[in-house]
């Protein structure tokens, strides 16, 4: 009988496929068709190469894909016939080629299915382990202290293997074959639970069953979780969230809540099927949905809020508490206001002094803080699905806050890999609010985890330490260094630093062409699109406050296409907590002196305050020029009466939000538009002006008449959204983006991108990474990278 011919194949997988199994799939698949060779983690991904005839590994391609782990992402499978090497098996190798870095990192999932039977399985020898985790589920990022991902580069190196553990580690074919945070009771870490002294009270079991019983009191109960600490406190009662939020000093911005299950959570909210498959999915973020009117959750866990922000279980150690406490629990993060998360326990007895009655630790160290995700779900039109004209809605998935479960995820932002390797290796260190830092090489972009606010030391600190480690775990010296054009930002001063002493070009790139550049990069788009970039404040290039654009937008560059019309902003950063200060501007552009004696029962002002800022208004000092869309909304929330003082970023726009959605609900999705003036623009760089005032006047006559704050919100938004179908036509581009703070605003992201896609425009928006600041440093990194490829960095 002749002998099948023998092939050898090298095959390069690229994607999420360190951490998630993948390699022992691939030895299972290789061993069952009798192919010999080996693979390993590589730069991108895994390398694999297999020896057998031609049949087996053509069946082994296509299974590859098919039948790759759940938790597995294939983006690519590049293929190259190699000379057989007569390997007589197949081997799992540890390690990479020397020399070689790995761009994959791998996220943190939340416990599978499997783990959940054994957690609850009296029988199995892992039952109540609060850290049990398998190649499917459990920590990875967080815990991860040098790549390739394996177990001697995580924080469970220093706990030794049982005999137990180690066999199911080297059983090809068990669940747990190659997973590295493996560990049982005999093995792994333990819980205990400390009092605000940092005493141990109870160890164990015994640890869990106290901190239940201390929650059920009402008391609050710091919880270290997976990527950092959380507050825990009963989501139920009045008296106990009000305690946390005077203790955490957070008066009014809604905290998360966690659920004991799905089902729980639709009792107290409206869930569609995509949240509800969200919520029970690897990455499982805190989804934003509707309460119901009947909840039985604390108003003061978000007051005046129509939404909530829910989660269940993640972790064994979040399911065993749940599954004792069976009622919703407030689970926010762990630190004071503007601070960053908490991660280590002797920490937490400084940083959360005062504000937890316990603690329940464990001695897992956390490698890196890593907040929850944050993701919002926006239904969209109607949309035929097949050749048969069966129809779906339509529902796009926005993040809003990209941590845990999607980070360190690269982005793919060009498949050009030529292209990628021409311009070197990136940092791009975001902006000030909602800070997220990014490392661009080759053709992918690895995003930070959220950082937050940098207002404090602390955050500072955590910023300047995330980069650090961001390029050791990537073993990656930048060779430019990317930032906001805003010159006091703290980001900004430390990439000044930072390119000096590396001795690297600084790129500084605009606020709002970073905004649509990372929404392009997300779409993959080039060339010329229209981008609506729409938010609170960016440095806009002629040293004003922008917020309200309308940019023709390459990668290479923009155009200032329109804007709003510009108004001043009385106290300058001071008006983004006091919404009267925009209403003022507002109506000084309007009616100038007149505002000082205009009757509105809604506006609160007194003459007195009115005077005040008159002065401010009519000299200058302290009042930059602003085209913000944001300010615009908060002017509008405090002229109606809907919120006079704002105590976080975005309560005041939240607020006329949550209005137009009352009346567009009870309205049947339907209101009428206030009328807005396309003017040609003063400003030499700029075609086109939006004038928002011949908007304001018949809004004020409708309050005169007492017409209802959300009748007057919903009529603002579609205003806004016609509006932005008369600029795209003149700008004369078929594709159009969306982006910035304000598309937060799911109601103006879909009459935004409804009314668009009604007059023939293509739109886009975000998915992987937020319209909001946190989306920044994609945008900064692809515009530098296209820019050095060009020759024209420093020309942003």
């Amino acid at each position: 009988m002749r002998k099948a011919l023998v092939q050898r194949i090298q095959v390069n997988v690229e994607g999420t496929v360190q951490g998630v199994g993948f390699r022992p799939f691939v030895y299972r698949l290789a061993r069952e068709l009798e192919l010999n060779g080996w693979v390993r983690n590589a730069r991108n991904g895994v390398m694999v190469e297999v020896e057998g005839t031609a049949e087996a590994i053509e069946t082994f391609l296509d299974r590859l894909q098919a039948d790759a782990p759940v938790s597995a992402c294939v983006e690519a499978i590049h293929t190259n016939i190699i000379p057989a090497c007569g390997d007589a098996s197949f081997a799992i190798v540890t390690g990479t080629e020397p020399g070689e870095r790995t761009l994959v990192i791998p996220p943190d999932l939340a416990t599978c299915a499997d783990c959940l039977r054994e957690l609850a399985d009296p029988q199995d020898h892992r039952f109540r382990y609060p850290f049990l985790t398998c190649t499917q589920c459990g920590p990875r990022y967080s815990l991860l202290t040098a790549i390739p991902y394996e177990r001697s580069n995580t924080t469970m190196a220093g706990f030794e293997l049982c005999s137990g553990c180690r066999a199911e580690y080297e059983t090809e074919t068990d669940r747990r074959f190659h997973a590295e945070p493996i560990a049982c009771s005999d093995c792994g870490p333990h819980p205990s639970l400390w009092d605000e002294q940092g005493q141990e009270t109870a160890s164990g079991e015994e640890a869990l069953q106290q901190a239940v019983a201390l929650l059920r009191q009402g008391l609050i109960v710091a919880v270290k979780g997976l990527g950092g600490f959380q507050l825990w406190v009963d989501a139920e009662s009045e008296k106990a969230v009000q305690r946390l939020r005077d203790r955490k000093r957070r008066s009014e911005k809604p905290f998360a809540v966690l659920f004991p299950s799905v089902g729980a959570v639709k009792e107290c909210c409206v869930l569609s099927s995509h949240e509800a498959s969200l919520l029970c999915s690897l990455q499982a973020p805190i989804i934003l949905a509707r309460k119901r009117q009947d909840t039985a959750i604390a108003e003061a866990v978000a007051p005046g809020n129509p939404y909530l922000g829910v989660m269940v279980p993640t972790t064994p150690l979040h399911h065993l508490l749940m599954a004792s406490l069976q009622r919703p629990m407030v689970a926010t993060s762990g630190n004071r206001s503007e601070e960053p998360i908490v991660t280590d326990e002797r920490e937490a007895l400084i940083r959360l002094k005062g504000i937890a009655d316990a603690l329940l630790v464990h001695d897992r160290p956390i490698a890196r803080p890593v907040d929850d995700s944050v993701v919002l779900v926006v239904p969209g039109k109607v949309q035929l699905v097949d050749r048969e004209q069966k129809e779906k809605p339509r529902v796009d998935v926005m993040i809003l806050r990209r941590a845990r479960g999607y980070v360190p995820q690269a982005i793919r932002w060009s498949d050009n890999s030529s292209a990628g390797t021409a311009q070197g290796s990136i940092l791009a260190v975001g902006g000030h609010l909602k800070n997220t830092v990014a490392l661009l090489t080759d053709h992918r972009v690895v995003l930070s985890q959220h950082f937050g606010d940098l207002s404090t030391v602390e955050a500072d600190q955590a910023f300047r330490q995330a980069i650090e480690d961001l390029q050791r775990l990537l073993q990656i010296e930048p060779q430019a260094i990317a930032c906001d054009l805003h010159p006091d930002y703290r980001s900004t001063s430390f990439a000044r630093q930072l390119a000096e002493s590396l001795s690297v070009p600084l790129i500084p790139v605009q606020h709002h062409h970073a905004h649509v550049a990372s929404c392009m990069a997300e779409h993959k788009l080039d060339g010329d699109v229209l981008g609506i970039a729409w938010d609170g404040a960016g440095y806009g290039g002629d040293g004003q406050v922008w917020g309200g654009e309308f940019l023709v937008a390459s990668y290479l560059g923009f155009g200032r296409f329109a804007h709003l019309r510009p108004f001043r902003l009385s106290g300058g950063e001071a008006a983004m907590r006091d919404p009267s200060r925009s209403a003022a501007a507002v109506l000084w552009e309007l009616m100038g002196e007149e505002m000082l004696r205009h009757d509105l029962p809604s506006w609160k002002e007194t003459g007195d305050r009115r005077q005040q800022l008159a002065i401010l208004l009519r000299s200058g000092i302290a009042s930059p020029w602003t085209t913000s869309l944001g300010r615009l909304f908060d002017a509008v929330a405090s002229l109606t009466g809907l919120c006079s003082q704002a105590s976080f970023e975005g309560q005041a726009a939240m607020a006329v939000q949550f209005a137009a959605e009352r009346e567009w609900e009870a309205g049947g999705g339907r209101a009428q538009s206030y009328p807005i003036d396309l003017v040609r623009s003063e400003n030499s760089g700029t075609k086109w002006m939006v004038d928002w005032r011949p908007m304001i006047s018949p809004m004020l006559d409708d309050l005169g008449r007492g017409h209802r704050p959300e009748l007057i919100a919903a009529q603002f938004h579609v205003s806004l959204a016609d509006a932005t179908v008369r600029v795209a036509h003149a700008a004369g581009l078929p594709r159009v983006v969306l982006t910035g703070g304000c598309f937060q605003n799911r109601l103006l992201l879909s009459l935004v991108r409804g009314r668009l896609e009604e007059a023939g425009f293509t739109v886009y928006s975000h998915s992987l990474v937020p319209p909001n600041d946190g989306g920044l440093s994609l945008g900064q990194a692809v515009v530098s990278a296209h820019q050095r490829l060009a020759g024209k960095e420093g020309n942003a």
